[in-house]
């Protein structure tokens, strides 16, 4: 988690500085909310925690499979009696991660120092998010550990699995883009000239062109003699998108227009839906509060929009109430997840509901991306076939009021 500064009033009207972890400032304002205090600023701390030399450089990656292997590994030495210290140490010398590996020795030798594990991984936010140090915490809190890794190794398998299907679906459609932006660029930089050339010297003017040949020639010019302003403009337009999106009214309105555009919409609404159903669910088995696990559930839908929802449900909870009452007012969960968990309250099998729900989401995720495939694919040939199409008609129509031009004057 990172660590938050923060500047609140009080009841009295003193104005108050302090610092506070959390998932995200959402979360630190919404706890402070809770405290009485009137939030005047947040915003996450410049601190630099010291790394152990042990630890070395970071570069490299350290991927979902990684961390699954990494949990099963760990759950299976745990659960025949091996040291913690002594797992750790297995675990580093077998990971093919340069980056896991420099943390797996740093994490040994805090464990080894008399730290926990869950706050010697929490060094690492980055690496191991906040539900993934919470199950560790949990699983010590318990007696658990090896149940607390294998809970988590299957969750993050799902959670890769959902990924691999949502990237497997989008490959070839960008692809198919990327290739069709190349072949027309390609014609339009090269062939296009080489032909606009060829009808001056043939006497055609410019003004006597067909339509379609002058905008094709315009469009020529402009990505020929000027492309540096298309990447000026490309370059600026992705620069201020991202300091767009990385404020909170940004973020905000970045996350409401991923649910509400045609098509995708639904598609990230379920995203969401799946992820909050899996990760609260995994939290519950494990023995996670229910406060404590909403509040990390909001970081980890990874949409601003339900993220809020989530929160406000979990301060409702503090005030007594279900936690399907919020869930439903905030229009962000369809009656069947609301009803699912409004039964798994009743029943106290919450978490059994959970799971049912994120299974039928990543099954709804499954089928929808693979008729969103079968969509786009016909619609893609299309706009390729246009694209060329429009380009070669363009390029053939004053050639053939030459042919025509010269046919009448040899006629004569």
């Amino acid at each position: 988690m990172a660590t938050y500064a923060y500047t609140i009033r009080d009841a009295t009207g003193v104005l108050r500085q302090g610092t506070r972890e959390g998932e995200n400032d959402r979360v630190v304002v919404h706890w402070l909310q809770e405290q009485g205090y009137t939030v005047l600023k947040v915003q996450q701390a410049k601190a630099v925690k010291p790394r152990s030399p042990a630890a070395g450089g970071f570069f490299g990656h350290v991927g979902l499979s990684d961390l699954v292997i990494f949990c099963r590994q760990f759950s299976t030495m745990v659960d025949a009696g091996v040291s913690l210290v002594r797992c750790l140490s297995v675990l580093g010398e077998q990971t093919t991660s340069s980056k896991l590996r420099r943390i797996i020795a740093d994490v040994e030798a805090e464990v080894q120092g008399g730290q926990t594990l869950s706050k010697a991984l929490s060094k690492y936010p980055n690496v191991f998010s906040n539900l993934f140090v919470g199950l560790i915490r949990a699983g010590e809190i318990g007696g658990a550990l090896e149940e607390s890794l294998q809970r988590l190794s299957t969750f993050l398998e799902k959670d890769m699995d959902l990924r691999r299907k949502v990237r497997s679906a989008m490959t070839y459609p960008c692809i198919v883009m990327v290739v069709a932006l190349i072949i027309v660029i390609g014609l339009v930089t090269f062939i296009l000239p080489k032909f606009m050339q060829l009808f001056l010297d043939l006497g055609m003017q410019k003004d006597s062109m067909p339509l379609p040949t002058v905008m094709l020639m315009n469009f020529s010019h402009f990505l020929t003699s000027k492309w540096w302003i298309v990447l000026l403009m490309v370059a600026a337009f992705y620069a201020s998108f991202r300091m767009f999106v990385r404020t909170r009214v940004g973020r905000r309105t970045y996350d409401r227009a991923k649910l509400k555009a045609p098509v995708f919409g639904k598609l990230n609404h379920k995203i969401c839906l799946a992820r909050f159903s899996r990760t609260l669910s995994t939290l519950l088995i494990s023995g996670v509060a229910i406060l404590q696990a909403l509040e990390t559930v909001s970081g980890t839908v990874a949409n601003e929009i339900i993220g809020d929802a989530i929160l406000e449900a979990r301060s409702r909870i503090r005030e007594g109430d279900r936690i399907a009452d919020p869930l439903q007012k905030s229009k962000m969960f369809p009656p069947m997840v609301v009803q699912m968990i409004s039964i798994g309250e009743e029943s106290g099998a919450l978490d059994q509901m959970l799971t049912r729900v994120a299974d039928f989401y990543e099954s709804e995720v499954d089928a929808a991306l693979q008729s969103l495939t079968s969509a786009i694919e016909p619609l893609l040939i299309v706009f390729l076939g246009g694209a060329v199409g429009f380009i070669v008609i363009s390029m053939f129509m004053p050639l053939i009021a030459i042919i025509q031009s010269l046919t009448s004057g040899g006629g004569e």
